[in-house]
């Protein structure tokens, strides 16, 4: 099976061991990775509405939705009067010819990290800007926005909640898209790739009165923009919005403050317990990374990822892409020294493929079917990573295949394969921490962000402040900024506002957890078994299908799970794991 697989994969950028020959960085590399999800989703990503918007939106309440049936669906939502009909069915109409536009992107996107030319950046730039344009142009048209109004005022005659939800997100992004002047948005996509560019070659350097001024100039610019695109919040709420709807910085200062008392004690305990022991096999050897690309396949494929609407491919960074559930497009990376880089790294972009592919077909190209957030996209992926991948029971299913691929593996038990895929080692780098201090991490960024934007601190003090927090926190000396303030490309991008999702969306995952737990009977034991299918089952109807229903991830969470997100669901499932494994008392 894995060979028929690998045979349909095109890696021209690979050499015969899959290793990179070479990599392309343009300005909007970062997009692509950022999002995980599809270009689709990417629409919505620009920014979300305020709350005067949401007050007017077309969706009451918290409940599961009424039924909505492939068939005659369009007619079944306002069948009580076919001119209100008509009248969604034009908006449908548009909404889905924007959608398919921002699939090319995608697309355009996809291609220009995995398979395009080096040389062919500067015209893959100029085909993604005139594509952007035209997309800008249907976005704001002001055909579309008279249509919104009208929708809006006739709203209690739509009778299909999923409907409602299209209406109000439709509302949402065109206001949004239109609050900003064409001159504005010029502006943001040129320093973005000024920005960018200039981060690149002041963290290759460690050169941050490099990379200083132009970040002053993207907080600055970030601010600007908030305040146009949701002027009845604040402005740090703004910048938040655009990614976690419904969560302002007041609630995350809630959530994050408890997380931070109670996860403080346990990093410090944890640090100071005896170190796990992770056997030679493990630690020391050499991982073929075709023999690693093969294995990951073959997990990928039990996990329940669909090959003939997917793919895999190779990048620098690990992304998950594509135009929708037809088409979703994954790529990894593997390391020769770090078997868990790759295998952990797929299991993570699988989780995310899984919601894509698991997403309306019902609703295909219209905002519903989008992700409600990116702490909710998070939420899947780091579910199959930290409570499926990084559990007991995946062990007991996996340790026979890592034996099958890696036979110098063979006298390793699933206990051995547990403590090395959960041994913490606190470190300066985000994207490398381990689950208990990565939260540490995002806490930091929180912080120093919103200070940023609230005028709290100066950029020029962020190497300073950040190195003492990070002493603070995790007891580290930030040998330079490179490993410091420089390191994560978000700012550069002006992704200000987008840290919080990552731990809002490991919260999220261990509240779904702990609820699929309770609703599928003897779920770790299918788990142990290799049998995924009830759980991903179980995610595509509860959360993937669902999509943007809901207003909110607390409204989401509510009808999943009973209540909103619960730090204390989090925070436990922390403690009884690591308190196990470390042997505290």
């Amino acid at each position: 099976r894995c060979a028929a697989i690998r045979e349909r994969m095109q890696t021209p950028f690979l050499g015969p061991d899959l290793r990179l020959r070479r990599t392309t960085a343009t300005s909007k590399a970062f997009f692509l990775v950022l999002c995980l999800a599809s270009a689709t989703m990417f629409v919505a990503f620009v920014g979300r509405a305020s709350p005067k918007a949401r007050a007017g939106g077309l969706l009451a309440g918290v409940a599961r939705p009424r039924a909505f049936t492939a068939t005659g669906a369009r007619q079944q939502a306002i069948a009580t009067n076919p001119e209100l009909a008509n009248k969604y069915s034009a908006l449908c109409d548009r909404l889905k010819e924007i959608n398919q536009l921002a699939g090319v992107s995608s697309i355009l996107g996809w291609d220009e990290q995995t398979m395009m030319p080096s040389g062919a950046a500067g015209t893959r730039g100029a085909q993604k800007s005139a594509l952007a344009a035209v997309i800008h142009e249907k976005q704001t048209h002001p055909e579309l926005g008279a249509l919104l109004q009208e929708l809006k005022k006739e709203r209690e005659g739509i009778e299909c909640d999923f409907a409602k939800a299209n209406c109000r997100d439709a509302l949402r992004d065109y206001e949004l898209e239109t609050a900003k002047s064409k001159e504005l948005a010029k502006k943001e996509a040129e320093l973005e790739g000024e920005c960018f560019n200039t981060w690149i070659s002041a963290r290759k350097d460690d050169d941050w009165k490099m990379f200083e001024p132009k970040l002053k100039a993207m907080f600055d610019l970030k601010k600007e923009v908030a305040a146009l695109t949701r002027p009845n919040i604040p402005v740090y709420d703004g910048a938040l919005d655009a990614f976690e709807r419904g969560m302002p910085a007041q609630r995350l200062d809630d959530i994050f403050g408890k997380l931070k008392t109670d996860l403080l004690p346990l990093v410090k305990a944890v640090i100071e317990a005896p170190e796990l022991q992770i056997p030679d096999a493990l630690s020391k050897a050499e991982w073929d990374v075709a023999q690693q690309a093969d294995m990951c396949l073959h997990i990928a494929g039990d996990l329940g990822f669909d090959m003939d609407r997917g793919r895999f491919d190779v990048s620098v960074h690990p992304f998950t892409g594509g135009v929708g559930p037809s088409d979703v497009r994954i790529t990894t990376r593997y390391n020769p020294k770090n078997w868990m880089e790759g295998i952990g790294g797929t299991i993570h972009e699988v989780g995310h493929a899984l919601y894509e592919q698991g997403r309306s077909q019902d609703n295909a190209d219209l905002p519903v079917s989008r992700a409600l957030s990116m702490g909710v996209h998070e939420s899947q992926s780091l579910l199959w990573e930290r409570m499926v991948y990084q559990g007991r029971p995946f062990w007991d299913y996996a340790t026979p295949i890592v034996h099958k691929y890696f036979p110098h593996t063979k006298d390793l038990t699933a206990e051995d394969f547990y403590r090395a895929v959960n041994l913490v080692k606190p470190g300066l780098i985000r994207v490398d921490a381990d689950e208990l201090t990565y939260p540490l991490h995002i806490l930091l960024r929180y912080k120093l962000e919103r200070d940023l934007f609230e005028d709290k601190m100066a950029v020029s003090d962020l190497p300073k402040i950040w190195n003492a927090e990070m002493k603070e926190s995790l007891g580290l000396d930030v040998p330079s900024d490179a490993l410091g303030c420089m390191q994560d490309v978000h700012w550069s991008v002006g992704a200000v506002g987008y840290f919080p999702s990552y731990s809002l969306g490991a919260m999220m995952a261990a509240q779904f957890y702990e609820t699929a737990k309770k609703e599928i009977p003897g779920l770790e034991d299918h788990i142990a078994r290799g049998e995924f299918g009830p759980l991903k089952d179980w995610l595509n109807e509860n959360v993937h299908s669902v999509g943007s229903l809901y207003d909110s991830p607390d409204d989401l969470l509510k009808v999943v799970t009973g209540k909103p997100l619960d730090p204390d669901v989090y925070v436990e499932y922390l403690k009884e794991k690591y308190t196990d494994l470390y042997k505290l008392a």
